[in-house]
């Protein structure tokens, strides 16, 4: 089974790794905060990359996906310009394969040039598909997380195991 979501017009020497199908929570005309310290407050997404399109469908985006984007609020050097962005939080509920749900508190984007290098430092936790996607992103990242709201199968307290001086819980599934 292919476990790519969709073909890409960016440059994929730039993104690699693989998309794997993550729920696209921002359409066209979604306001996020910006998540980076370039001096932008929100970004307006104005079209989504690599979306070819389907009559009266909105493109839209999920967590990794490269965005044109204007500044809405912001220091005015960077306001009223088309710029890029890449999306390292949504809102949207989505599954990883491992079968965890994960979201975050708000739609975050971070504003960067077309081979997906950020113009700032990342504030705030990034999603793990992002950053897999967008190396430049990783080493930017201060953390690479997402909140779990729901396992597939429920867990019970197996074992602790001790690394070092910390003492590590290991959930397993009954079944």
């Amino acid at each position: 089974m292919n476990e790519t979501l969709r073909e890409t017009d960016y440059d994929q020497t730039q993104a690699v790794g693989s998309n794997y199908r993550v729920a696209l929570g921002l359409p066209v005309g979604a306001v996020m905060n910006s998540a980076d310290n370039s001096g932008a407050k929100n970004l307006y997404v104005i079209a989504v990359k690599g979306i070819k399109g389907r009559l009266n469908r909105l493109p839209a985006a999920g967590v990794g996906d490269m965005v044109m984007a204007t500044v809405k609020k912001g220091k005015p050097e960077l306001r009223k310009k088309v710029c890029t962005g890449l999306v390292v939080r949504q809102r949207k509920q989505w599954k990883r394969k491992d079968g965890t749900i994960l979201y975050f508190e708000d739609n975050a984007g971070v504003t960067c040039n077309p081979k997906g290098e950020v113009k700032g430092n990342i504030l705030g936790p990034v999603a793990k598909e992002c950053s897999d996607l967008w190396p430049k992103v990783a080493t930017n990242a201060g953390q690479e997380i997402g909140f779990t709201i729901s396992i597939r199968l429920p867990l019970v307290l197996d074992h602790e195991v001790l690394f070092g001086n910390l003492k590590q819980k290991y959930l397993t599934p009954i079944c």
